[in-house]
């Protein structure tokens, strides 16, 4: 009987029932996740303003983003007459489908992935660019110059980063020779030199002249991506009152916050897994070879989510003392610095890994 247990599990009903139960699991925490980073988000934006933010609603006001989603369950959804109602409704659903489905191919911790496909970052980089449909979606739908004009923006900016962060991700390839994200973080372990920001191990550590600036750009290219303050044109209050999302409120509204801010956690995980070594601890960690495999990913998940709080906080900093660029600013940026600076690095990254070999003597 204890060995048909296991073998259930293979069969395709208990596939599906685990594969089920693992999205549930990873769906539910990082809900809520996010809501404890929004309420961190505001702490901080209060602490650099020397306000105390959010401190009525549970002890220390932990409970506030609890608080607002029942706010926004219980408001009246209204939708404007001239709207078309199907894809108005329709964009939110899919912002916040594709946000959520991102950390599918997530390496949480040694085993812990939903799908552990080989093609983990082509998924990523595929599913987070299919974010600004619902955007643009959104935007169109609302039969609104200021919504439209917001969209517009999000779909230049989007656009104009997307390549920076794959040339930026090529780099990362190039370094481990696969597209596997599980197998990006396992090459990174043994201690904090052979993370890829540093070049991925002393061998290569005349990389890390050119792997600190491409962290730098995909730190910034994720602020960009995600719509994030200094980089917030699509919904810039001052300009645009609020973007994309004008005639949005209750749940709709809340759904395309909540993609948002996904996404923004994504960002910062995907930080921190393909340059900081994801699960992987700044040091060498031979006593974990006698604890038991949960204990060991229970270990990495550690390492890995303060990895990601710590990009967030970075995150959080830059939005709260960067003033906001001008469109010209932004796009300058994209296009005029960051592409040619990601297109130099991918040929020194290639010209490294094929002759540095052969110049010291190592095999190919």
């Amino acid at each position: 009987m204890p060995s048909a247990i296991p073998a259930f599990w293979t069969t395709p009903i208990g596939w599906t029932l685990l594969t089920v139960g693992q999205i549930l699991l990873v769906t539910v925490v990082l809900l809520l996740t996010v809501a404890f980073l929004i309420y961190g988000d505001r702490k901080i934006f209060a602490g650099v303003q020397m306000r105390k933010g959010p401190n009525v609603v549970g002890p220390f006001g932990l409970l506030q983003s609890f608080a607002d989603l029942g706010k926004f369950l219980i408001k009246e959804l209204i939708i404007p007459a001239g709207a078309d109602k199907v894809v108005f409704l329709l964009a939110p659903l899919i912002s916040v489908t594709l946000a959520l489905g991102s950390w599918a191919a997530m390496p949480l911790a040694p085993g812990w992935v939903v799908s552990n496909i080989n093609v983990g970052i082509l998924y990523l980089f595929a599913v987070s660019s299919m974010g600004v449909y619902g955007i643009i979606m959104g935007g169109w739908a609302s039969n609104s110059k200021y919504p439209f004009l917001g969209a517009l923006r999000s779909a230049a900016q989007m656009v104009s980063y997307e390549v920076s962060i794959g040339f930026v991700i090529i780099t990362v390839i190039l370094l481990a020779g696969t597209m596997n994200l599980t197998r990006i973080v396992e090459l990174q372990g043994g201690g904090f030199w052979n993370w890829n920001i540093l070049g991925g191990g002393l061998k290569n550590l005349p990389l890390a002249l050119v792997m600190i600036p491409m962290g730098v750009i995909f730190f910034i290219s994720g602020l960009a991506e995600t719509n994030r303050p200094p980089f917030d044109l699509p919904e810039a209050e001052s300009e645009l009152v609020a973007g994309y999302a004008i005639e949005y409120g209750s749940t709709p509204y809340m759904l395309f916050y909540l993609a948002e801010t996904a996404n923004i956690i994504l960002m910062s995980g995907l930080m921190a897994v393909l340059f900081l070594g994801g699960w992987q601890a700044p040091f060498p960690t031979p006593f974990t070879a006698s604890w038991a495999p949960t204990l060991v990913s229970l270990f990495g998940l550690f390492w890995l989510a303060a990895k990601t709080f710590c990009v967030f906080f970075m995150n959080a900093m830059v939005r709260s003392v960067v003033p906001r660029y001008r469109y010209d600013q932004l796009m300058r940026l994209g296009w005029k610095v960051f592409l040619p600076t990601s297109l130099v690095a991918v040929a020194l990254v290639a010209g490294w890994r094929v002759y540095a070999p052969v110049a010291f003597g190592a095999a190919g």
